[in-house]
C-alpha cells in the first residue's frame, strides 16, 4: 500500500478547500446573475409596453401605422418578415408587441406576434405562452383611458443565450482555472516543504554521535521549535550514549577483579580436601561477593542519577525528614563502626525543589563517606540548616582529612584515598556530586572545626517565593 506524501496531501487538501468555495460561490452568483437579467428583461418589456402607450395615447394608432412610425410599428401584413425553422437561427426580432382594441381586436402587432390569441379577461402582467414552439414571457398592460390592451413579449431564446454566456462565464475560469491551481498549489507546497528536505538531508548527512546542532539557513518560524526539539533530542540521545559507554567501561573495570578474585576462591574451595581451608576459601569468596554486590549498587545508583530517573519525582522534599530516614537506615552501620554520629537539625523545616531519590543518595554518601575515613572511636556531624537563599547540609569529621591540593581530586570516578577504610570504591563522593548537579547545589570541600577531618558543605536552593 502505498501511502499519500504530505505534498500530495497538502496539494489536494488545498485543492478540494479552494474547490468547496469557489463552486458553490460561482453556482450562486450565476443564480443571482440570472435573477437579475430575467429582472431587467422582464423590466424592460413592461417599459416597453408603457413607452408604446403613451405613443398611442398622444399619436393615435393610425398614425403609427403610416407616416414616420412605419419602420419602427409593424402592422399585421403577414410576410413582411421571413421566418426560418423553429429551433434554428432566425433572423426576425426575438421581441415583439400586440395592440387590441377592447373589443379584443388586434390593431397593431409585429409579425413574430401576430398569430397570437387575444389575451383572456384578466390577463395582466407577466405570463409564459407556447407560440410557434418557442416559449414568450409576455408582458399585459390594459389602458382603460385609451382603450387598449397592450401585450409585449420577448422569446426565451435571448435570456438562454444570456444563460450559456453566464455558464461559459462562470464555468470555464473553474474548469480551466482549478486544473491549473493545482498544478501551482503543488508548485507552492513543494517550495514550501524545502525546509524539511533540507532537514532531512542534515539528519541523513550526520555523523554518528556528533554533537553538532542542526542548523538550517532561513529556517521557517514554524520549524524552529521543531528544530530545537530535535536538537535538545539528539544532544540527550548522546549524553545517554556516553552514559551506557561510561557505565560499561565502569563495569567492566571494577567487576573484573572482584569476579577473578571469586572464582579462585571457589576453585581453591573445591579443590582443597582439608575443611578449614575450603571453608576459609569459602568465606572469603563471600565477602568479596557481599564487596561486588555494593560495588554493583553503587553504580547502579550512579548511572540511574547519570541518567537523570530521579528527575520524575521532582517534588517539595523537606531535608529533615530524608536526613531521619537515612539515619535510621544507617543505624546498624554506624553501631558497628563504633564512631559516633552527631545530628544538629534545623529545628524548622527545610524545604527544598528536587528530587527525593537523589537528595538520599547524597546524604547517605556524604554520611558513609566521613565514616569510612574515621578511625573506631571517632565522631561524624551532621547539621541541617539555611541561610537566606540557600538551604545547608554539612558532615564534618575528625578523619585524617583530606590535603588542600588534592580535594578538587576526591570527585573523580573510583578515585579512593589511602587513609579510607571499609568497602569503599571511590564512587561515593561522584554520587554526591552528581546530585548537587542535578539541583544546582554547590559542594565546598573545607577543614573541619575539630582540627582534623574535613567538613563538607553542600548548599542547595531555597525555592524562590
Amino acid at each position: 500500500m502505498i501511502l499519500p506524501s504530505l505534498r500530495a496531501r497538502l496539494r489536494w487538501l488545498i485543492v478540494l478547500v479552494l474547490a468547496a468555495v469557489l463552486l458553490p460561490l460561482g453556482l450562486l452568483s450565476f443564480r443571482r446573475t440570472l435573477a437579475e437579467v430575467d429582472e431587467l428583461s422582464d423590466g424592460r418589456l413592461a417599459q416597453s409596453a408603457r413607452t408604446l402607450d403613451v405613443l398611442i395615447e398622444h399619436a393615435g394608432i393610425d398614425s403609427l401605422r403610416g407616416g414616420n412610425a412605419q419602420g419602427m410599428l409593424v402592422p399585421v401584413e403577414p410576410g413582411r418578415t421571413q421566418v426560418l425553422p423553429r429551433h434554428s437561427h432566425t433572423y426576425e426580432s426575438e421581441v415583439g408587441f400586440q395592440v387590441f382594441r377592447h373589443d379584443g381586436r388586434v390593431v397593431l402587432a409585429t409579425v413574430n406576434l401576430a398569430s397570437l390569441p387575444s389575451p383572456l379577461p384578466g390577463d395582466a402582467n407577466f405570463r409564459d405562452v407556447q407560440q410557434n414552439g418557442y416559449t414568450w414571457r409576455i408582458f399585459t398592460l390594459a389602458d382603460p383611458v385609451a382603450g387598449v390592451v397592450i401585450r409585449t413579449g420577448e422569446r426565451y431564446d435571448s435570456r438562454h443565450d444570456i444563460a450559456r454566456a453566464l455558464w461559459f462565464d462562470h464555468g470555464l475560469p473553474l474548469l480551466i482555472g482549478l486544473p491549473l491551481l493545482a498544478l501551482l498549489v503543488g508548485w507552492a507546497v513543494k517550495r514550501g516543504l524545502r525546509p524539511l528536505e533540507s532537514l532531512a538531508s542534515a539528519l541523513a548527512s550526520r555523523e554518528l554521535g556528533s554533537r553538532m546542532p542542526i542548523v538550517l539557513a532561513q529556517a521557517p518560524v514554524e520549524l524552529q521549535p521543531v528544530l530545537g526539539a530535535l536538537n535538545d533530542q539528539l544532544e540527550r540521545l548522546a549524553d545517554a550514549l556516553e552514559r551506557e559507554r561510561r557505565f560499561s567501561a565502569d563495569v567492566a573495570h571494577e567487576l573484573r577483579t572482584p569476579l577473578a578474585s571469586t572464582m579462585i576462591n571457589l576453585e581453591s574451595a573445591m579443590a582443597t580436601t582439608d575443611p578449614a581451608e575450603a571453608t576459609a576459601s569459602m568465606v572469603s569468596a563471600q565477602h568479596v561477593v557481599a564487596g561486588l554486590a555494593r560495588r554493583v549498587e553503587q553504580l547502579l545508583a550512579l548511572a540511574r542519577l547519570e541518567s537523570g530517573v530521579a528527575s520524575g519525582q521532582h517534588a517539595a522534599v523537606d531535608l529533615a525528614v530524608i536526613a531521619a530516614e537515612v539515619i535510621e537506615e544507617l543505624a546498624p552501620v554506624i553501631a558497628e563502626s563504633g564512631v559516633e554520629l552527631a545530628y544538629v537539625p534545623c529545628g524548622e523545616p527545610v524545604v527544598v525543589d528536587g528530587y527525593e531519590a537523589a537528595l538520599t543518595a547524597l546524604l547517605r554518601n556524604l554520611i558513609e563517606n566521613a565514616m569510612r575515613h574515621v578511625p573506631a572511636g571517632g565522631q561524624v556531624q551532621l547539621s541541617i540548616g539555611k541561610d537566606a537563599q540557600d538551604a545547608v547540609l554539612e558532615v564534618i569529621d575528625d578523619g585524617p582529612g583530606i590535603p588542600a591540593e588534592r580535594r578538587a581530586q576526591v570527585f573523580a570516578r573510583f578515585h579512593r584515598e589511602a587513609s579510607s577504610r571499609g568497602e569503599g570504591y571511590g564512587l561515593g563522593l561522584s554520587i554526591v556530586q552528581r546530585a548537587a548537579q542535578l539541583h544546582g547545589a554547590t559542594i565546598q570541600l573545607l577543614d573541619s572545626p575539630f582540627g582534623t577531618g574535613l567538613r563538607v558543605r553542600v548548599a542547595i536552593p531555597l525555592p524562590k517565593a
